[in-house]
């Protein structure tokens, strides 16, 4: 709880990026306590299914990227797209805290999170990143992005779920 905590003060801190979304829903006093902190968790395990999803949202499954108990970040697989989440979300959605990155944390969380949406029907997802951020651009392309467009603010790309034969370990 205190490493998420803190992560989530680092992302406001940031002044290098915008805090995304996740972080603007967490209200740190209220999560200080550790039964509104099970409720918060109970809400993002709630949210994987069309019952639990608040309005605006669609089904979504949050994981946490945790090393020795630190939080280093967060991923958002969501089950299926909305008009405007094919435009500025996508399948998939990555948040490294700040002291975390350029540590290759957001390259594998992609790769960690593309069988699971394969696993959820999605077989290549749509994963996006501000036109500005070259080391999501570098990062979705590591993981095979193929770019579909750029729009005035974002770059979209199709992000295959599935290793295809010619992938090697090597």
């Amino acid at each position: 709880m205190a490493s998420f905590l803190a992560a989530v003060a680092e992302f406001r801190a940031d002044l290098e990026y915008p805090a995304s979304w996740f972080v603007e829903d967490v209200d740190p006093q209220a999560l200080v306590d550790p039964a509104a902190f099970e409720a918060y968790t109970a809400r993002l395990v709630n949210e994987r299914t069309a019952s639990g999803v608040r309005p605006g949202f669609v089904p979504m499954t949050t994981l946490w990227w945790v090393d020795r108990g630190r939080f280093l970040g967060r991923l958002a697989i969501r089950h299926r797209l909305t008009p405007v989440l094919e435009q500025l979300g996508g399948h998939i959605g990555y948040d490294v805290r700040p002291s975390a990155r350029r540590q290759g944390h957001a390259t594998a969380m992609l790769a960690a999170a593309l069988p699971i949406a394969r696993s959820l029907g999605i077989s290549q997802a749509l994963v996006m990143c501000d036109k500005s951020n070259v080391a999501s651009r570098r990062v979705i392309e590591a993981n095979g992005g193929q770019l579909i467009d750029i729009t005035e603010h974002k770059r979209r790309y199709w992000v295959p779920t599935a290793r295809s034969s010619t992938d090697t370990d090597g």
